[in-house]
Order: C-alpha cells, then sequence, then structure tokens
C-alpha cells in the first residue's frame, strides 16, 4: 500500500495548523532542517519527532507511521489478548487473535508492532502442532531479524527455527539452522554471550537426535566452558541442560541426573531473578527430561519420577505449552507406569498422546509409539507390540533418528525372538538396526 512518507505527513499536519516551516522550527530548530524533513532528505532523530509531534498536536506513533493512536491501541490490546491466550495453554485462540493483527492494514506502518505478532503466531503454530506453517513464519522472521540490532531476539528466533525443524524430523536442517547461526555470531564477534550459548545448545540438541556423538561430546565440553564463563544462570542452565542430553545418550545415567539436577537448580536461581527463559515453557521440558533420566538411573524411583511428571502435566494443560510438550509429559509417564509394572494405564497414556499427535510422523510420535510398544508387550498383547514398533522404528528411520531407530529395530528383533517368530523377520529387524546403526 502507498503510504505518506513521515516529511509528507509533517507537512500536511503543519498546513493543516496555518503555520509556516519558519513557525514550526522556532526556536529549536532552523526552518531550512524542516525544509529538509518535508522533502524526506533528511530522517529526524526520535527526539525531533517528539518535538514536532507535540507542535503538531498528534501523538508521534502517528506523526512517524500514519496511525492514529486508536487504532495503536485496539491492535495493542489485541495483541496483549494473544499473548495471555497463548501463555494459558489456548494456542488456537492466540493464533487467530496474531492472524488478526497480521492482517490488519495499518500493521503494515507499525513494524515493531508487526515483528511481535508474526513471532507470537510462530509460536502458536507451534504449540498447536502445525510446524509446517511455524517454520515457513520462522524463516520469514530469521530473514527481518538483525543480530547486530537485538542479538537475544535474533537468537532465539533461530533457536525456535531449529526446534521446529528437529520436530518435523528435518534434523539436518535444524542442525543448519543453528550452525549458521552459530557462525554468525562467531564472525561478529558475540561467541561469548547467552545468545551463542543457546545457539550452541540448540545445535548440540540436533547433534544428539541426529546420533552424532563425536561432535555432540566436544562440542558440550565447549559449551559447558563458555557458559561458566559467561556466568550468567541462564546460560548455564542451557549448558547444563544438554551436557545432560548427552550423558543420557551415553548411557552415563547417573551424569545425566546430576548433571539435570544441576540445570534446575539453575534455572530456579535465574527464575528468581525474573529471566528464566525467553520461553516459559523450558522449565517444564527440563523437568520431564530430569523425571526420563531417573526412569533410567534408578529404576526404584519410578514412584518418585512419576510424582514429577504428574506435577508437570496438571502445570502444563493451564500454560503455553503446545500438544508435542504434552505428548512429550504422556509419553514419559506411561514409561513410568510401566517401570510400575502398571502397563495398562501406560497403554492409556501412551494412546493419549498418539492421539494429540495426530498422523503425522515426528520424533515424539515415534517416542510414543515405541513406549506404546513396550507396554503391549508387558500386556502380553506380542502381535500388536510387534505391529507399533515396527511403525515407531520405520518412523525414526524416515527422520535421520539413526541412534533411536537403530535401539528400536533392535527390540523389535528380541520381542520376535521371545515370541518365536520366523527367523526372516528377526533378522531383517537386526540388519535394519545395524544399518542406522552406521554398520
Amino acid at each position: 500500500m502507498d503510504r505518506e512518507s513521515l516529511g509528507q505527513r509533517i507537512r500536511a499536519l503543519r498546513i493543516r495548523h496555518g503555520i509556516s516551516q519558519a513557525q514550526l522550527a522556532f526556536p529549536e530548530l532552523s526552518d531550512s532542517y524542516i525544509s529538509l524533513i518535508e522533502s524526506d532528505k533528511r530522517v529526524p532523530a526520535p527526539s525531533v519527532i517528539d518535538l514536532l509531534a507535540g507542535k503538531l498536536n498528534c501523538s508521534p506513533t502517528y506523526l512517524v507511521s500514519g496511525v492514529s493512536e486508536d487504532v495503536v491501541d485496539e491492535l495493542r490490546v489485541t495483541l496483549d489478548y494473544a499473548e495471555i491466550a497463548l501463555q494459558n495453554g489456548a494456542p488456537q485462540e492466540a493464533r487467530a487473535r496474531f492472524a488478526e493483527v497480521l492482517a490488519n492494514s495499518d500493521a503494515v506502518a507499525l513494524p515493531d508492532m508487526l515483528h511481535q505478532a508474526r513471532w507470537g503466531h510462530a509460536m502458536a503454530l507451534e504449540a498447536s502442532g502445525e510446524l509446517e506453517e511455524a517454520i515457513a513464519e520462522l524463516r520469514v522472521l530469521t530473514a527481518e531479524a538483525s543480530a547486530e540490532a537485538d542479538l537475544d531476539h535474533w537468537a532465539k528466533v533461530h533457536v525456535a527455527l531449529s526446534r521446529c525443524l528437529r520436530e518435523r524430523g528435518d534434523i539436518s536442517a535444524g542442525v543448519e539452522a543453528a550452525e549458521d547461526a552459530l557462525r554468525h555470531l562467531i564472525a561478529i564477534g558475540a561467541d561469548s554471550t547467552d545468545a551463542a550459548v543457546h545457539l550452541g545448545a540448540a545445535l548440540l540438541a540436533a547433534f544428539i537426535e541426529r546420533g552424532d556423538l563425536v561432535r555432540a561430546r566436544q562440542l558440550v565440553e565447549q559449551l559447558v566452558e563458555r557458559a561458566e564463563r559467561i556466568g550468567s544462570p541462564r546460560a548455564r542452565m542451557a549448558a547444563y541442560w544438554e551436557a545432560a542430553s548427552v550423558a543420557e545418550i551415553r548411557g552415563e545415567y547417573e551424569d545425566g541426573v546430576a548433571l539435570a539436577e544441576r540445570a534446575l537448580m539453575l534455572a530456579h536461581e535465574a527464575g528468581s531473578r525474573g529471566g528464566l527463559s525467553d520461553d516459559p515453557r523450558d522449565l517444564a521440558r527440563l523437568r520431564v527430561m530430569y523425571a526420563g533420566l531417573l526412569l533410567r538411573a534408578r529404576p526404584g524411583e519410578a514412584a518418585r519420577a512419576r510424582e514429577i511428571l504428574a506435577q508437570v502435566r496438571g502445570e502444563i494443560n493451564a500454560s503455553s505449552a503446545g500438544e508435542i510438550d504434552v505428548a512429550r509429559c504422556l509419553t514419559e509417564l506411561a514409561r513410568a507406569e510401566t517401570a510400575l509394572d502398571r502397563p495398562a494405564e501406560a497403554v492409556t497414556l501412551a494412546e493419549q498422546a498418539l492421539d494429540l499427535l495426530g498422523d503425522a510422523p515426528r520424533r515424539v510420535t515415534a517416542r510414543a509409539l515405541t513406549v506404546l510398544g513396550e507396554a503391549c508387550a508387558r500386556q502380553g498383547r506380542r502381535e500388536r507390540a510387534i505391529e507399533v514398533l515396527t511403525r515407531a522404528a520405520t518412523h525414526l528411520e524416515q527422520m535421520e533418528s539413526s541412534r533411536e531407530a537403530a535401539q528400536t529395530w533392535f527390540d523389535l528383533a528380541e520381542l520376535l525372538a521371545e515370541t518365536g517368530a520366523p527367523e526372516g523377520p528377526r533378522l531383517d529387524a537386526y540388519r535394519r538396526a545395524l544399518t542406522c546403526a552406521g554398520v
């Protein structure tokens, strides 16, 4: 849409008030400077805009954008309502309100508000499970964002893009998004910042999911060292969180529990300072991971893990957590029920997680299927378990999650052996496991 320029708007308002350039300028400015502004040959500083707005009896926002204060207030109320809906676990409502702002023709003249609406819309799409649309929105935001202008927000957008790509199953693209962003921070000398640690954590998560353990171990050491050097609780929390994930995939479960406990302590320290995270869902995600580590490291504490997960489940139902976060919590709860020899309850929880996720192939879907398969096997429903584990392994194989796919094919082969299945399917499952493991 063609809009008046700032200079044209100042000139129109001056003429409407019946004053000359000299009168508008006096006594702080020169009439020649006003002439340059009105001809769009000079861009006035914010202090000059405030001065001129007072003389022309309008708001600085109107002078810059041409949008009336009433319209700006209305858009701001809609944005605030959308933010509250997202925080309160109503992503569909939040999505509709953010889209309402984006569709308003006046929003194009309010770049800060437009960017806020796009970011909120992307987060609402992710929380609704609409990963394709969220990725498209985040790609627009990464193209617009500037690390030099707002380093933390720039990193936050790239972390979200990497996360959504991974959740969709495109792990290599998730690695590339985080790696390119981190490389840019290093190039501009911003490698010793919170932003760099959070991007490093996103890259590390992608390495873990791809099964790239050598690079993951190298990076986690650098990440912890950098975070300790920076010293902020947020940076250290992110580093120890990912270090716990590396310990988990290496089978060092006790180390993972200790690292996750360290991350939780730092999360509470950061929270007491009012700066836990840019994403309010992070604490719930960290507690779900901690409970999962407890289940693996200390099976005797399965009841404690279940208690933690039940509390998280109650909290996320009234928060901005999306379907993926809820499904992940339900899946770990199902794992806890299996460990407590309650396979029927585990089946119910895993099926609830799968109902939330729908048919789209995702990593969290594959994990829910794996837990469901194990619970069915515990119930003695071997045929159902074989069917579910086959689906899980196939999903993981398609999504580059080679380490998890190898484990699932191996578990399936063992289950086939227990059921006395013919040798052919068992050997095929072992071969698929070896292939996924790179052998």
